[in-house]
């Protein structure tokens, strides 16, 4: 029985005495991967073949079934095909655009995908031939230059992007993709601006362009000049930098709202039956099922934006209403699949201020809270790599933010109030906190918030110290602040200081473990300053004088755990072993608490000996403490609101390195030539004269 076939180009009714045909198109790929020139004896060769729909499989197929000796037999023939790809770039026919567009995508991916098992060619040499490639790449560059910036289709626009997010993502590291020197040559970065700030081919296209900015400004990036950072640091125009904005907070802002619906979904099915039957035993486990693949595109894309230009810090503040109340979506949302990372765009961009419904009852929001938000979900469960890095990105974006002037500005900001509502990670011995009951206070307290949360929820065998550090630096970076601007900030410090200490108790009764793996001494140093900030400069920046009483109410409550910490510093700074020099750090460091301690405790003593009172009372410990300030002593300890800049190339490069990789992979993965069917441009250029 015959029946019918379609695979690698095979087309008809197959039956035992005839064989099967092939597309016209697949007959003349073939003609191309013989070593004569195909026009020869048909002149209209390339003409034609431009007319023909691509079968993307079969070429990039049968580029990677050939041996490396093959391939350079027909290395004319390649060169041929690029050349006319990019001819054709130039023609008025939209569907020769398109073709062109899918067969360069083809060609780049296929001699990539063979050139990963012999390196025994060079891949500009292969595609386009060493003498041409100048020209060749200034040609393409320029045609894609015109198709991004002309008034033209969308799905053109669209193909032109993946067409460049696949020639940066060929390869696994960026940085050694020799043919992006001519793209540095030939700068696309106006275009992606021109994309940015323009509300429709944002809305169609902001997604791509954002995550082709932010790969191209990391390609070698330590090496050499990279022309992308230098021209994205300067960007100075409003509507550009809120476009950035809108398309990173809306792809931030869909985030949120996958793990809310899952976490909504998760609340109202079976477990929560089975939950609420045996108790909270199993709260962590339900938890940790509630996973939406991160973002670490976009998160990247963030980070530079940040990182580099000082103008975009004010787009973080940019009020917007709140992203996950308006559902409409503005236009057809782009059919693409769904994809790991994060690396589809979101739907639509809902958040342009031209396009959403203003109504008084809904909830502002702004980029720097939406981060806040994202930042809270995937810092909860750092034991997945990708949520790891994702949480350490997250954490270094908000160094960046804690240092910067203009920045602190509108995070202490009276007359800048919000709501946020960060997730908790659910725990047994605390109750979910009603989203209804939360106050309106300025975003600084969100970020201390979200740290404390941090600092409160990741005391675990995996201990991830690099976080805690970045973590405790954050802090440490607003209190300056605060210090030098003399902030009163009506914030529940209490909670920091209860989570700090905590989190010192933990290092103490984890010391053997933690020892083999990290240096607790430089984050017990870290949090032991803290408290000495508070205990200087205390009186510049807390918001009452009983903020300050309650602290040394504090520090003389948990004094157990400062006695304990002082004498585990002391055995090791006494001892000749690797740990002398960084115990001692911490041994000097704690003069003034241990000060405290000693002074006020023969004090509350002799106080309940008179009175006869057993155990006193939070107000009798606190009068006590007023009554005797006068005759404590304190050292004045230098540099406690000092601290050493954020620095990347130093530092975080392999971090950067790694997670460039990673986006670099998963972008090409994802990406979707499929999703522009030829029907559906058909269909929109019937329209075009």
């Amino acid at each position: 029985m015959a029946q019918v076939e379609k695979r690698g180009g095979l087309l008809r009714k197959s039956s035992a005495y005839k064989k099967p045909l092939k597309e016209k198109v697949v007959l003349m790929y073939d003609e191309i991967f013989m070593t004569e020139d195909p026009s020869k004896c048909s002149p209209r060769f390339w003409e034609e073949l431009f007319l023909m729909k691509v079968n993307l499989e079969y070429l990039e197929g049968k580029l990677e079934s050939l041996d490396g000796e093959e391939l350079m037999k027909i290395k004319e023939n390649i060169n041929c095909l690029f050349q006319h790809c990019i001819q054709a770039l130039g023609e008025e026919h939209p569907i020769r655009v398109v073709n062109a567009l899918q067969t360069l995508c083809a060609l780049i991916r296929g001699v990539h995908q063979k050139n990963k098992s012999t390196s025994g060619f060079d891949i500009i040499n292969m595609l386009m031939g060493f003498d041409k490639a100048e020209l060749c790449m200034k040609n393409l560059m320029e045609s894609l230059d015109s198709l991004l910036c002309a008034e033209g289709s969308e799905s053109l626009k669209s193909l032109c992007l993946k067409l460049l997010l696949c020639l940066v993502t060929v390869t696994d590291n960026i940085s050694q993709n020799t043919i992006l020197e001519y793209v540095m040559i030939n700068s696309i970065f106006e275009a992606i601006l021109q994309i940015l700030s323009h509300p429709p081919s944002r809305r169609e296209h902001g997604y791509d362009a954002v995550v082709l900015l932010a790969l191209l400004v990391n390609y070698r990036k330590y090496e050499s000049v990279n022309p992308y950072i230098v021209k994205l640091s300067i960007v100075d125009d409003e509507a550009t930098l809120n476009g950035m904005g809108l398309v990173i907070a809306q792809a931030l802002s869909e985030y949120n709202r996958q793990y809310k619906d899952k976490e909504e979904e998760h609340q109202g099915g079976f477990f929560s039956a089975l939950t609420n039957m045996v108790g909270s035993m199993f709260i962590a486990d339900a938890h940790e099922k509630i996973s939406v693949q991160t973002n670490e595109a976009i998160l990247l894309a963030l980070y530079e934006a940040v990182h580099l230009n000082r103008n975009f810090i004010t787009v973080l503040a940019q009020s917007h209403p709140e992203m996950g109340l308006v559902t409409t979506p503005v236009g057809p949302a782009p059919a693409t699949p769904a994809t790991p990372l994060g690396t589809t765009p979101p739907s639509s961009d809902v958040i342009s201020s031209v396009e959403l419904p203003l109504d008084a009852d809904v909830q502002t929001s702004n980029l720097l809270i939406t981060f806040l938000k994202y930042s809270s979900i995937v810092m909860q469960d750092t034991k997945d790599e990708h949520r790891l890095h994702s949480g350490k990105l997250c954490l270094i974006i908000l160094t960046c933010i804690a240092e910067d002037q203009y920045a602190n500005a509108f995070l202490h900001d009276d007359n800048m109030n919000f709501r946020v509502n960060l997730h908790r990670m659910p725990m047994r011995h605390r109750k979910k906190a009603a989203d209804k009951n939360l106050p309106c206070r300025p975003l600084v307290c969100a970020v201390l918030d979200l740290m404390v949360e941090f600092i409160v929820t990741h005391m675990m065998k995996e201990f991830p110290m690099d976080l805690y550090v970045r973590c405790i630096q954050v802090v440490h970076k607003l209190l300056c602040y605060q210090k030098k601007c003399r902030v009163r900030l009506h914030y529940t410090w209490r909670e920091l200081w209860s989570a700090l200490i905590n989190l010192l108790k933990f290092l103490m009764s984890n010391e053997t473990v933690l020892l083999a793996k990290h240096n607790i001494f430089t984050l017990a140093l870290m949090i032991v300053n803290l408290f000495n900030m508070f205990i200087t400069y205390g009186d510049t920046f807390l918001p009452t004088p009983s903020s300050y009483d309650e602290l040394y109410y504090e520090i003389i409550r948990m004094h157990q755990s400062f006695d304990n910490l002082y004498s585990m510093v002391l055995r090791l700074s006494t001892n000749a072993g690797q740990w002398k020099e960084a115990a001692s750090k911490v041994t000097h460091a704690l003069v003034n608490i241990r000060a405290i301690i000693n002074h006020f405790n023969p004090k509350i003593e002799s106080y309940a000996a008179v009175n006869h009172i057993s155990q006193l009372s939070e107000e009798q410990v606190l009068e006590v403490v007023r009554a005797n300030y006068d005759t404590l002593t304190l050292k004045l300890q230098d540099g406690l609101d000092q601290y050493e800049r954020y620095s990347e190339q130093h530092k975080e490069a392999a971090f950067f390195k790694e997670l460039v990789r990673s986006i670099s992979t998963n972008v090409r993965r994802n990406l979707a030539f499929h999703t522009l069917s030829q029907e559906v441009l058909l269909k929109e250029f019937s329209t075009i004269s």
